[in-house]
C-alpha cells in the first residue's frame, strides 16, 4: 500500500507540473523553512503546528538563550548593580535539553537550583508567536515526515532528468528501480533479488519506488519512546500515545483514535483544495482587478505628488518673495546708515585740516593793541568754539546693531514641520492619561473617536527642556493604539503626542501628555521568601511580586489572649537583590484595606541579627508600652541608618519628623498615593520616598553606605502590597489579547 500510494502522489505531482496547474516555483514556496529560506532538511512541527528546519530551530533557540541571559545579566549586574554577570549558555547545553533523559535541566540549560525558574521562548519564524519547548527541549517535538517526502517528491519532480542509482551494484550502478523502507537503500532489478530472496524474511520487507528520503514505517511518541502514537488530542492537536492519555499531561483531554482524526482532517483538507481548485476563475479575476488597482494607484500617486508640488511650489514662491523684501529693507538701512556715518566722517576730517586756524589764533594772540585784538578775536573765538563743542558732544550718527532687522521663525518652522494633508474625516486620537504611564519605559495608549479605527498612526515624543531651545520631534509608526517607548533619560519630562493616518490623509496631532520619568534607572527584584519570611503569617504568590499578610483565625485567637502592654510583631519581606552602589529607583502599591505597612530599605545583615533579638531597642521588633514599633525612627534625624522606613497604613502615608521632607520638618500624615516609589543613592547616602504617579518627593532619609541594601517591606493585620512590574512590549499583546 506504501508503494502504490508514494507512487500516486509522485505521479499527481508530475501530472500537475506536467500540466501547468503547479508550477515549481508555486510550490516551493510551502517547502521553503521560514527560518533558512532553503528547502526542508528533517523539519520538525512545532507546538502552533508550523514546520521548521532541526538545524534551525538549534540555532533560533540558541539565540533566545543569549538573548534571555543577556537581559538577566543587564538587569541584574549592570553598572550600578552588585550582582555578577551570568555566563551565556553554549551549543552543548541544547544538545544537553535535547536528551528525554536531561529532566533536572531547564530548556536554558542551567539547574532549577542555580537561577529563578525561567521559561526561555523564541518566536516562531512562520507566525511571530513564542514557543516554549518546555523541559524537554528539542526531543519533545515530532518530525515531519510527511513534508519530507514531499520536499523529496518535489525534488524528483523538479530535477527528472537526474537518476536514482543503485547502492549495492558494482561500477558502474545501474539505475534503481525500487526502494526498500525497512533496509534504507534503493536496489535495481538484480540487486533487489539478490538481497530479498524469496522464502527469507527479507522477502517481506515493504518497497516503494525510487526514493531517497526514507522514514520509519510507524511513529513513536517523543514522550515514551517505545510507544506508538495510536491516537489524537483534539485540544492539543497532536498526535499522542496510550501512555500520554492514561497519566500524562493529556489524561483530562479529548482523544480521538488515529484513524478517525485521520479521515476527518483528509476529507477537511480535501474540501479546502477543491474549493481553491473551484474559484481559480475566481481568484483569476481579482488578480486582473489588483493589476488594475495597482495602475490606478500609480496614476493616482502621480498625481497627488503634482498636486503637492503645485502647493510647496506657492510656498517657495511666497518665502522668496519674503526673502528679497527683508533684504532689501535691510540694504536700505544699511546704505542710510553708512551715509550718516560718512557725513560724521568728513565732518572730523575738517577738524583735522584746521591746523591753519590754529597757527592764525596763535599769531593774533600776540597782538598787544587791545582795539585791534577785540576787532580780529572776535570772530575768531565763535569759530574754535563751534569746533571744540562737536568734540564734547560727539555721538555715532547711525547704530552698527541690525537687532530690529532679526527674524523669529520659531512659529513658522513649528508650523511647516506640521505640515500634513488634509485631514477630512479623520478624527484627531485622543491619548489616554488613565492607561498612560512611565517606568523603566513608557507606555502610551489612545483611542480613535468615534470607534472608527485609522489605518496607522504617528506616535511623536520629545524631551522637554526648561531652556529656550526646542528639541525636534522623535517618531515612530504604530499600527495599533499602543506603544512603548524605551531609551528615555531619566528624571526627564517628556511630552508624547499622536496623529492619524487613513490612506494619504493625517489628522492633527493630538493634545501633548507630559509624563515625568523616574529619577533613577529601575532596579527590579522579587520578594525574597528565605531572610525573615514568616509563612505562617505572610503569603507569596508564584511570581514572588505580591505578599499579603493573613490576620486569620491564629491572630484572632491571639488578639483574644491581648493584656495591656502587649504588642503584636511586624512581618518582615526583603527583595531577593541588594544594592552595594550606584542610584536606582523602584515602585510598588499599596493595597487600600491594608492596615498598617512600612516600606523602604535594609541591610539584610543587620535585618537578621534584629529579627533574632526582637528585645534590642534598636530592634524593629522592639516591643515597648510606648507603641513605636521602629526604632530607626528616632534614632536621630540625620544619623545614618542601616533600616529606614516610613509608614503607609489605612489610606494614609505617615511622613515622621525625622525624615525632613522638603524643608519641613515637622511630622506630616498624607493621603497615600496611588503608587509610592524609592529612590536609594547609595554613593550618597540618602533614600527618598515618591508619590510615583506624579514624580514628587515627599521626604529623604539618611541611609549607611557601609552597607548593602535590600528594598524592604514589613506587614501587619491585613495588607497586600504590588511590585510594579516593568513595562515591555509583551504589555501590548496581553492588551490585544484581553
Amino acid at each position: 500500500m506504501a508503494a502504490s500510494g508514494d507512487a500516486r502522489d509522485f505521479s499527481y505531482i508530475a501530472d500537475l507540473l506536467a500540466r501547468g496547474r503547479v508550477t515549481i516555483k508555486n510550490i516551493e514556496r510551502e517547502l521553503i523553512c521560514p527560518a533558512c529560506k532553503e528547502l526542508f532538511s528533517h523539519p520538525l512541527i512545532l507546538p502552533c503546528q508550523h514546520s521548521v528546519c532541526h538545524k534551525c530551530v538549534k540555532e533560533l533557540l540558541l539565540s533566545s538563550m543569549d538573548d534571555s541571559f543577556n537581559d538577566v545579566a543587564s538587569d541584574v549586574s549592570n553598572q550600578s548593580s552588585p550582582r555578577l554577570r551570568l555566563p551565556s549558555p553554549s551549543i552543548d547545553r541544547i544538545d544537553r535539553v535535547s536528551r528525554p533523559g536531561h529532566k533536572k535541566m531547564l530548556l536554558n540549560g542551567w539547574k532549577r537550583s542555580s537561577l529563578p525558574s525561567q521559561s526561555i521562548a523564541f518566536p516562531c519564524p512562520g507566525c511571530g508567536h513564542d514557543v516554549d519547548l518546555g523541559e524537554r527541549g528539542i526531543s519533545g517535538l515530532f518530525r515531519n515526515f510527511t513534508l519530507e517526502s514531499i520536499v523529496e517528491r518535489y525534488r524528483q519532480a523538479a530535477r527528472a532528468a537526474t537518476a536514482i542509482m543503485c547502492d549495492l551494484c558494482k561500477p558502474p550502478p545501474q539505475e534503481s528501480t525500487k526502494s526498500c523502507v525497512d533496509c534504507s537503500a534503493s536496489y535495481c532489478n538484480e540487486c533487489f533479488k539478490i538481497h530479498h530472496p524469496w522464502g527469507t524474511l527479507k522477502a517481506q520487507h515493504e518497497y516503494v519506488g525510487p526514493t531517497t528520503n526514507f522514514r520509519p514505517k510507524v511513529l513513536m511518541c517523543p514522550e515514551h519512546e517505545t510507544e506508538k502514537i495510536n491516537m489524537y488530542c483534539e485540544l492539543c492537536r497532536r498526535p499522542v500515545c496510550h501512555l500520554c492519555k492514561l497519566g500524562g499531561v493529556h489524561s483530562n483531554h479529548r482523544v480521538t483514535t488515529m484513524s478517525t482524526a485521520y479521515k476527518t482532517l483528509k476529507e477537511k483538507l480535501s474540501k479546502d483544495v477543491d474549493y481553491l481548485i473551484g474559484k481559480e476563475s475566481q481568484v483569476k479575476s481579482q488578480i486582473s482587478e489588483l493589476n488594475l488597482l495597482m495602475r490606478e494607484t500609480e496614476c493616482n500617486g502621480e498625481r497627488a505628488k503634482e498636486d503637492a508640488m503645485v502647493h510647496f511650489e506657492k510656498l517657495f514662491d511666497i518665502l522668496e518673495e519674503r526673502k528679497s523684501s527683508v533684504l532689501r529693507a535691510i540694504e536700505a538701512s544699511k546704505r542710510l546708515r553708512l551715509g550718516k556715518l560718512q557725513t560724521q566722517v568728513e565732518e572730523h576730517q575738517g577738524l583735522l585740516e584746521s591746523s591753519g586756524l590754529v597757527g592764525y589764533a596763535q599769531e593774533v594772540l600776540k597782538e598787544t593793541d587791545p582795539s585791534c585784538f577785540v576787532q580780529t578775536a572776535k570772530q575768531l573765538h565763535l569759530r574754535i568754539q563751534k569746533a571744540t563743542e562737536s568734540l564734547k558732544t560727539f555721538r555715532p550718527a547711525a547704530q552698527t546693531s541690525f537687532e530690529d532687522y532679526v527674524l523669529n521663525t520659531s512659529k513658522h518652522t513649528e508650523l511647516l514641520g506640521e505640515l500634513s494633508f488634509f485631514s477630512s474625516g479623520v478624527a484627531v486620537p485622543e491619548i489616554s492619561e488613565e492607561q498612560s504611564k512611565v517606568y523603566n519605559n513608557a507606555l502610551i495608549n489612545w483611542r480613535q473617536p468615534g470607534g472608527d479605527e485609522a489605518d496607522s498612526y504617528v506616535l511623536e515624543y520629545r524631551k522637554v527642556s526648561r531652556e529656550e531651545d526646542v528639541l525636534a520631534w522623535d517618531e515612530v509608526e504604530v499600527l495599533g493604539t499602543s506603544k512603548v517607548v524605551s531609551n528615555l533619560d531619566s528624571n526627564a519630562h517628556y511630552a508624547f503626542r499622536v496623529r492619524a493616518y487613513r490612506g494619504s490623509i493625517c489628522s492633527p496631532c493630538s493634545r501633548e501628555l507630559v509624563l515625568h520619568t523616574p529619577p533613577a534607572p529601575v532596579f527590579s527584584f522579587l520578594f525574597d521568601e528565605k531572610c525573615g519570611y514568616n509563612a505562617e503569617h505572610l503569603l507569596l504568590n508564584l511570581k514572588r511580586d505580591r505578599v499579603e499578610s493573613r490576620a486569620g483565625l491564629a491572630m484572632l485567637l491571639e488578639a483574644e489572649r491581648i493584656q495591656t502592654g502587649h504588642h503584636a510583631s511586624l512581618d518582615y519581606i526583603v527583595a531577593d537583590a541588594g544594592i552595594a552602589k550606584g542610584r536606582h529607583f523602584w515602585a510598588f502599591r499599596v493595597e487600600p484595606y491594608s492596615y498598617l505597612v512600612k516600606v523602604g530599605v535594609a541591610s539584610r545583615d543587620k535585618l537578621q541579627e534584629w529579627l533574632h533579638s526582637p528585645r534590642q531597642a534598636l530592634s524593629p521588633r522592639y516591643e515597648q508600652d510606648s507603641g513605636h514599633d521602629s526604632g530607626s525612627e528616632e534614632a536621630g534625624p540625620e544619623a545614618p541608618q542601616p533600616f529606614t522606613l516610613v509608614t503607609v497604613g489605612m489610606r494614609k502615608l505617615f511622613v515622621p519628623r525625622a525624615g525632613a521632607a522638603c524643608g519641613a520638618p515637622e511630622a506630616r500624615v498624607l493621603p497615600m498615593p496611588a503608587s509610592i516609589g524609592v529612590c536609594l543613592d547609595h554613593d550618597r547616602g540618602r533614600v527618598a520616598f515618591y508619590d510615583a504617579a506624579r514624580m514628587r518627593c515627599l521626604c529623604e532619609r539618611p541611609v549607611d553606605r557601609a552597607h548593602t541594601l535590600f528594598p524592604a517591606f514589613a506587614l501587619l493585620g491585613g495588607a497586600g502590597v504590588q511590585l510594579e512590574e516593568p513595562i515591555a512590549p509583551r504589555y501590548l499583546d496581553e492588551a490585544r489579547d484581553a
